[in-house]
């Protein structure tokens, strides 16, 4: 049985691997604070939304500020959001060579999102969740190791 890794609090250690992590990444012409902040912004086409979440002075107040339905959400978002932190993660992992090492690190330990917060990105908190968030690290993981 391999290795599980689970990680949610930026505090834990394993905590780089929350969206969270004070990581900035250059992305479509900008600097973001952190992957949350890309994440979050990218839901909306309005531009003065994406600036506001890009502003947001914590990954916290940057996830309200996306989840916020006063805001127009982009009618593509269900289907590209995978793609959205696909891209955000690359730019973390490849931006952070010390993040890249970390990762690798990893091993082949099954790497897991823990809570109960979120049942897409995270494992729900009892496993019954997605993984969404984990399973993309761990794709990440094995394409650089192919690279």
């Amino acid at each position: 049985m391999a290795e599980v890794i689970h990680f949610y609090s930026v505090t834990d250690d394993y905590g780089w691997c929350s969206n969270f992590a004070p990581y900035p990444i250059e992305a479509r012409g900008k600097t973001w604070p952190t992957t949350e902040h890309y994440f979050q912004a990218q839901k909306f086409q309005d531009a003065k939304d994406q600036e506001e979440i890009r502003r947001a002075n914590s990954p916290m107040l940057a996830a309200r500020m996306g989840r916020d339905r006063k805001r127009k959400l982009r009618r593509d978002w269900e289907s590209v959001k995978v793609a959205v932190m696909r891209e955000a993660l690359q730019a973390k992992f490849t931006q952070h060579e010390d993040l890249a090492r970390l990762l690798q690190a990893t091993g082949d330990a099954k790497l897991v999102e823990h809570t109960e917060n979120d049942d897409y990105w995270g494992d729900g908190g009892d496993g019954s969740g997605g993984n969404m968030l984990g399973r993309l690290l761990m794709e990440l993981r094995e394409s650089s190791r192919k690279a």
